[in-house]
């Protein structure tokens, strides 16, 4: 309940914030899930609703006719939510000037004001013992608090990493088989509780290269690694696997498989059931088995080593394996949820924006969350087609939804910041995520890329060049991300020597920018008459301080959609256009808050 001490909304919203990106509350997005639902129920008016049931179908993902009696989820993420505050405030937050508390015997939040500390009276025999029985209290509190720390960190979740899976065959066209069992020997560990998975991106960093565990291990920040190879030889499967120790080389267990290549889901539940054995963890209750036809399977697999192999691109070509694996076994989960973000990321693109793409795009995610809600991908494919209908608070759900489901996955976590958190504006947030992406895969410049990015929307200039300037050269883009760094930091004049070498239209835009902000507006101008499209033409009016061209630009763009439009405006290129009322009709005509 909000006092009348506590303030406003919107103070309670920086709260809140403040909290949850706080490390106590760091990874545990099941957490973060509990705490920002009740509190936005109560700021919403419906604190009073907040009961066992509604918290374990909204929150938990569980069914509307659960047991409350038998399922205790609720109940036992409350007491650890209520002990992750008392710690919050303990330490890092005990001058903040706000309070939320989850009161004992109930799920409706408080906010109340900070009590400030009374002076200290002179001290009397009574007052001396009250405060040496609190003064022991406290003792027992802080050791209480130690014991909790350690048992928590002691239990946090295992790295680990799984190198790509050898091919044996002697055809190298077989590649796809192993690379995409790779995949889904990742995706299959990455829902295990306790275990925090490296994405497959920067596993595949080694891909071709010769195998030093310890090195692999050292440069991917994980304790333990699974490596081996795979033979395919016609319906025979032949898979040897070992789980190694990264500090001291050390082989936990070694696995062979000599099966039909139907026996393949089975494979990789051995496999997961050894880890789960040799490192004491507890198979949790999300496993699901699937069963498909090995033609259906072959298809799916070519599918997802196209998209890891190319990028963007692969996804556009993962399609139609991917409809072909459908057609010949329409009751296979994975396949629709591999489609549905293959049609959603294209989406995001902006490139397929027809009738008929944007169809096939809600097919798909449908018929994967209707045949299991419970993959990841699929609830983060759903996240991405609200965000692309502005249907915000739907979009945040099904991608904290998607977190909740695996929360190692950089692809949920980036999704989520990228379609969502930085169109609305929320930049601290979206750079939460895309560090948390950063760190579970740590061997893809595409994720610093990102971070740079988001630090120049925040105006965090010099923590951006520095963040650029560590990408590797050859990266696409690095030289966008150093040259807007340094742009806004006032050195106008190495930018512009960066984007003079760039034939790029969206670097020429940014010369151009730079241009006019250097006083060379001839050449400003005609630059913008030379660029392709009205977005980079908005960027050099918008240099010229020419605020009727910028907008009616941007007019054009509005075809593109909430998403993108959310991040052309999150640019400190547009920053003129800040309080412009003309401004605030394109944000709403698009889907966009104001």
């Amino acid at each position: 309940m909000l006092s009348k001490e506590a303030g406003n909304s919107e103070v309670v919203r920086n709260q809140l914030q403040k909290i949850l990106s706080s490390e106590v509350f760091a990874r545990n997005e099941r957490l973060i899930g509990f705490l920002r639902f009740v509190v936005e129920q109560e700021l919403a008016g419906s604190g009073d609703q907040l009961k066992e049931s509604i918290i374990g179908v909204e929150v938990f993902g569980r069914r509307p006719d659960y047991d409350v009696r038998q399922d205790s989820i609720v109940r036992t993420e409350a007491g650890r939510l209520r002990a992750r505050l008392i710690e919050y405030y303990a330490a890092r937050g005990a001058a903040d000037p706000l309070v939320i508390d989850l009161p004992k015997g109930g799920y409706r939040p408080e906010f109340r004001k900070a009590k400030a500390t009374p002076p200290s009276p002179a001290p009397s025999r009574m007052r001396i013992g009250v405060w040496i029985g609190f003064g022991v209290a406290l003792l027992a509190v802080g050791l209480a608090a130690i014991v909790w720390w350690r048992l928590q960190h002691q239990n946090s979740p295992i790295p680990i990493a799984v190198l790509p899976l050898v091919n044996l065959s002697q055809d190298p066209a077989n590649d796809y088989f192993a690379d995409g069992l790779t995949e889904e020997v990742i995706r299959n560990l990455s829902i295990l509780d306790g275990l925090a998975v490296r994405s497959q991106t920067s596993s595949f960093a080694f891909k071709g290269k010769q195998r030093d565990v310890h090195e692999a291990g050292k440069q991917l920040g994980v304790d333990y690694i699974l490596e081996g190879a795979v033979l395919r030889s016609g319906q025979r499967l032949r898979i040897n696997a070992q789980l190694v120790r990264v500090r001291d080389d050390f082989p936990l267990w070694a696995g062979k498989y000599d099966r039909e290549l139907t026996d393949v889901f089975a494979i990789q539940d051995d496999i997961s059931r050894t880890i789960v054995n040799e490192l004491r963890l507890k198979l949790g209750h999300s496993r699901r088995r699937y069963e498909t036809s090995v033609e259906a399977y072959d298809l799916y697999l070519r599918a997802r080593a196209l998209q890891i192999q190319h990028g963007q691109l692969g996804f556009d070509e993962s399609i139609e394996p991917l409809e072909e694996a459908i057609a010949k076994d329409p009751s296979f989960a994975p396949a629709y949820a591999a489609l549905a973000r293959a049609y959603a990321l294209r989406s995001g693109q902006f490139r397929m924006v027809v009738p008929d793409e944007v169809r096939k795009l809600r097919a798909a995610v449908e018929q994967a969350i209707r045949l299991d809600p419970l993959l990841a991908e699929a609830q983060g494919a759903l996240g991405m087609l609200y965000a692309r209908d502005a249907r915000w608070v739907e979009s945040e759900k099904s991608f904290r939804r998607a977190i909740e489901l695996d929360a190692g996955s950089s692809a949920a976590h980036t999704e989520f910041a990228g379609f969502l958190l930085r169109p609305l504006g929320r930049v601290e947030e979206a750079l939460y995520q895309f560090r948390i992406a950063e760190k579970n895969d740590p061997l893809t410049p595409q994720f610093k890329l990102n971070v740079g990015e988001v630090l120049i929307s925040a105006g965090r200039y010099d923590e951006a060049a520095r963040s650029c300037d560590q990408l590797p050269a050859d990266q696409p883009g690095r030289g966008r991300c150093l040259g807007r760094a340094l742009l806004f930091q006032g050195r106008t004049e190495e930018a512009i020597r960066i984007f003079i070498k760039s034939s790029d239209p969206s670097d020429r835009a940014i010369l151009g920018y730079a241009y006019a902000l250097s006083g060379r507006r001839d050449e400003a101008e005609k630059l913008a008459m030379d660029l392709p499209g009205p977005l980079q033409q908005a960027v050099v009016f918008a240099g010229l301080g020419d605020k009727d061209r910028t907008l009616e630009a941007l007019d054009r763009m509005a075809v593109a959609g909430p998403v993108r439009m959310g991040w052309i405006l999150s640019n400190p290129e547009l920053s003129l256009l800040r309080g412009e009322p003309r401004l605030k009709a394109l944000r709403k005509r698009v889907g966009l808050p104001e």
